[in-house]
């Protein structure tokens, strides 16, 4: 084989690898897409949280850690007066579902861990007892389901696993909910460290 042959078969061999390099980066990019703007946009949202977070430690240390006695709404966003509601006029709904919703426990477990900021004294601690607190939201929600299943299933010829995936389905959205809802700092009462002052440039919600 002459030399520019040889020459010739190394750019050939050259061209196939790079090639196969671009097609697995391109393979991997799209394979992982959504992965990576996940995290990107979980960084942005962590980001902005902990701002929030700095505001609300800095007005503890300024105002003495003052916290108001405890109150709870139940379900915030008006779910428990609605659910209660809805059984006062419909007694059947009741006897199936109870007077408030079968989760509301979790609930007030919840607010008390945001009423105090679960005594939380550093931002970034701040940031990480609120998403515990979120996650044993979730968690409680939808072991409610659980122990719930083997009744709702006889009840309404649905299987567990339709049970168990109606209230995965709950406790995902009410996740979601207090994710976006429940940052601190903002003028809402179910605010992460409702149970202490406004920061500084809000006004409470009547």
């Amino acid at each position: 084989m002459t030399s520019s042959a040889k020459k010739a078969m190394r750019k050939s061999y050259a061209w196939a690898l790079g090639f196969v390099f671009l097609f697995f980066v391109v393979a991997i990019a799209i394979l992982f897409r959504e992965d990576i703007v996940r995290i990107r946009a979980g960084k942005i949202q962590r980001d902005i949280e902990l701002k929030a977070h700095r505001e609300l430690i800095q007005l503890l240390r300024e105002d003495g850690r003052r916290l108001s006695a405890f109150t709870t709404d139940g379900c915030s966003g008006g779910l428990s007066k609605a659910w209660l509601t809805v059984s006062d006029h419909f007694p059947a709904f009741a006897k199936s579902h109870k007077r408030t919703p079968p989760w509301e426990h979790c609930c007030i477990a919840h607010d008390r861990s945001y009423h105090s900021a679960g005594g939380a004294t550093e931002a970034h601690e701040s940031y990480v007892l609120r998403l515990s607190a979120d996650r044993a939201l979730r968690k409680c929600v939808s072991e409610t389901g659980n122990r719930r299943s083997a009744y709702l299933s006889t009840k309404y010829g649905l299987s567990e696993d339709q049970i168990h995936a109606a209230y995965e389905a709950i406790a995902n959205a009410m996740f979601d909910a207090v994710r976006i809802g429940g940052l601190p700092c903002s003028s809402l009462k179910w605010r992460w460290g409702y149970g202490y002052a406004q920061c500084a440039g809000t006004t409470a919600q009547p």
